[in-house]
């Protein structure tokens, strides 16, 4: 699978349907990745323009997502043209589930756990994510988890960590602020990588802001390597919340 089949089986939109050439897709709140459209083959500029008023129809401002790796049939340059600014560059970092753990990173006080435990909710209502994203990870089709870590008797980070085939992915990764800097987001990791591979999964993956130079940092540290990227292009002011 490539990065984007893995993000879209493991954070699903309410709603996805084709238009001519565009995949088009109701996120019912839940963020721009289950939000933006993408297209799929050559279009015209009425196909464009379908497209942007079926997202009014539903809704939501345009908003489309670029991937360069699957061929943009010129999309991005046609989005310039009709003054769509380009929103949160993505980098994807993946590593094998083993090679994450031959590194032995230690574990302890860390909780798969699902559904949510309210504590888990609250972290991640803390760091901005709330009910519409908690919706998506409940859509997920596949095997899947929260993963809660504590640290001095607190609770201090999360993550949703989801399966694909033999490919998992963690998503709303969040360390709250006052226990950063602690090595809780690579216990996560190890968690997750520990757990995706309890349901054999041989891959683990997830997707950061461009822009986050010392998460990237981290996940070089662990082994992972970059296997993709994307952006986004919207029409008008759209809010940079590094929720990718």
């Amino acid at each position: 699978m490539n990065l984007a089949d893995v993000v879209q089986a493991t954070w699903p939109p309410a709603r996805a349907f084709d238009m001519g050439p565009f995949t088009l897709r109701d996120g019912a709140g839940g963020g721009k990745r289950v939000s933006a459209a993408s297209v799929n083959a050559r279009f015209t500029d009425a196909d464009l323009d379908a497209a942007e008023g079926a997202m009014r129809d539903m809704a939501q401002s345009p908003l489309f997502a670029i991937w360069p790796d699957g061929g943009d049939f010129g999309l991005d340059a046609a989005l310039a043209q009709r003054g769509y600014d380009i929103v949160d560059p993505v980098v994807g970092y993946g590593a094998g589930t083993q090679d994450i753990l031959r590194r032995d990173t230690e574990i302890s006080h860390t909780y798969p756990h699902w559904p949510p435990l309210a504590i888990t909710r609250e972290v991640w209502a803390a760091a901005g994510i709330g009910p519409a994203r908690l919706d998506v990870m409940a859509r997920a089709p596949g095997p899947k988890t929260a993963i809660l870590v504590r640290h001095g008797d607190q609770p201090a980070g999360v993550c949703f960590v989801a399966i694909a085939g033999d490919h998992a992915m963690i998503h709303a990764l969040e360390v709250l602020p006052d226990h950063r800097r602690n090595g809780l987001a690579q216990k996560l990791i190890t968690r997750a990588a520990l757990w995706a591979s309890s349901f054999g999964a041989a891959h683990l993956s997830l997707v950061v802001t461009r822009a986050n130079a010392p998460a990237r940092a981290l996940y070089a540290r662990m082994g992972m390597a970059e296997m993709g990227q994307y952006h986004y292009r919207a029409a008008g002011a759209l809010l940079q919340n590094g929720h990718v």
